[in-house]
C-alpha cells in the first residue's frame, strides 16, 4: 500500500511558492520578500492542513537551491516543548554559519505549544542570532504566542481551503496514482475535511486501501462520521415532536458508527447552519446546542445530554418549529 503522507511530502507538496494552491495572500507576500532578498522572522498561523509548512520548505527551497536541506531545520514544538530544545537544538543550529546563503531558517511547527519559560528563552535567541538565522513559527493559536515574540515577527494568517482548492488537491494525487474516485467521493471528502487538506488526502488514503472505488459511501463509513441525511432525519423527527422515534435514529448512530457525543453535536450544529430555518430558528437552536455541548464537556453522560437536547428540540415543535 503506497503511503499518502510521504507521497504528498515528497512528490506532491509544491516545491515552489507559486506552485501552492491556494492562499495567494500570502504567496505574494512571500515572493515579495524574495525579490527584496530580506527576510524577516515570521509568524505563520491559521487551522491545520492548510500550507504553513508547506510554504516554509517552498521558502527554503527557493532561497537556499540545493543547499535548502543544510541552511533547514524543523522542529515540532508539540513533541519538544520545554526550554531545553531551545537552549541546544535551536542554539547549536542557529551559531553555525549557512552554506550558500546569508542566513538559516528554523521552522518551529506548533510553537503555540511551547512552554512560556521556553518561549522567553526563543526570544533571546531569536534577537541573538538574527544576523544569521530567521526563524518561522507555525501555530494554530497565535494568542498563545507571548507579545515580545508576537512584536519581532511578521504575521501570516492562512485561511482555510475553499472545496475547489480541497477538490484540486485530491484530483491531482487521484490522477496521479490511478485512483477511482466519483463525484459524490469528492463531494464527501471535501465536507468532512472541512478546507483541512492534510485530513482529506489522509482519508483518501483510508478509503483507498479498502475500496477500489472512492464513492460518498466508502468515505463515511471509513470516516465514522454521520452522513448529513442521517442528521436531518434525528432532527426533523426532533423538531416534529416525535421523541421516541429521533431517538431510535441517534441510538443507530451511537451503536453502528460509535460516535461520541460531542462529535454528533458538530454534526447537527454544522447540519443547523447550513440548513433553510428562519435565522432567529438557527439561533434558538444552536444556543441550545451550546448549553449541551457545554455539560458534556464538563463531564455529563453523553447518551442521557443528547436524549436530554432531542427531548429539547421535540418540545419547542409546539412553537411550530419544523
Amino acid at each position: 500500500m503506497t503511503d499518502f503522507t510521504q507521497i504528498w511530502t515528497e512528490k506532491y507538496r509544491p516545491n515552489k511558492l507559486q506552485e501552492m494552491i491556494g492562499q495567494k495572500h500570502i504567496v505574494g507576500r512571500l515572493k515579495a520578500f524574495l525579490k527584496q532578498e530580506s527576510v524577516p522572522h515570521m509568524l505563520f498561523a491559521g487551522p491545520p492542513g492548510v500550507g504553513k509548512t508547506t510554504a516554509a520548505i517552498a521558502l527554503a527551497r527557493e532561497l537556499f537551491g540545493e543547499f535548502w536541506h543544510d541552511n533547514y531545520l524543523e522542529l515540532n514544538a508539540s513533541d519538544e516543548r520545554g526550554i531545553d530544545v531551545v537552549r541546544v537544538k535551536v542554539k547549536d543550529f542557529a551559531r553555525t554559519k549557512p552554506i550558500g546563503g546569508a542566513f538559516k531558517i528554523i521552522f518551529l511547527d506548533e510553537a503555540d505549544a511551547l512552554t512560556k519559560d521556553a518561549q522567553q528563552a526563543l526570544r533571546r535567541t531569536m534577537e541573538k542570532f538574527s544576523n544569521t538565522c530567521r526563524f518561522i513559527l507555525s501555530c494554530n493559536y497565535p494568542s498563545k504566542i507571548i507579545e515580545p515574540i508576537q512584536s519581532r515577527t511578521v504575521v501570516f494568517r492562512f485561511k482555510t481551503f475553499t472545496d475547489d482548492d480541497i477538490t484540486n488537491v485530491l484530483k491531482k494525487i487521484a490522477t496521479g496514482e490511478k485512483i477511482e474516485v466519483t463525484a459524490s467521493g469528492y463531494t464527501a471528502l471535501v465536507d468532512i475535511s472541512n478546507g483541512d487538506a492534510r485530513y482529506a488526502v489522509n482519508l483518501l488514503q483510508s478509503v483507498s486501501a479498502t475500496s477500489n472505488k472512492v464513492d460518498a459511501k466508502e468515505v463515511y463509513e471509513v470516516s465514522t462520521r454521520a452522513k448529513p441525511e442521517e442528521i436531518e432525519v434525528i432532527i426533523k423527527l426532533a423538531l416534529n415532536g416525535k421523541f421516541s422515534a429521533s431517538r431510535k435514529k441517534l441510538l443507530e448512530l451511537l451503536v453502528n458508527k460509535g460516535l461520541s457525543g460531542d462529535l454528533i453535536l458538530k454534526e447537527i450544529h454544522s447540519y443547523l447552519v447550513s440548513g433553510d430555518l428562519p435565522d432567529a430558528k438557527k439561533a434558538e437552536l444552536i444556543n441550545i446546542i451550546g448549553e449541551f455541548e457545554f455539560r458534556i464537556l464538563e463531564g455529563a453522560t453523553e447518551l442521557i445530554q443528547l436524549d436530554a437536547l432531542l427531548a429539547k428540540f421535540a418540545s419547542l415543535s409546539k412553537e411550530g418549529i419544523k
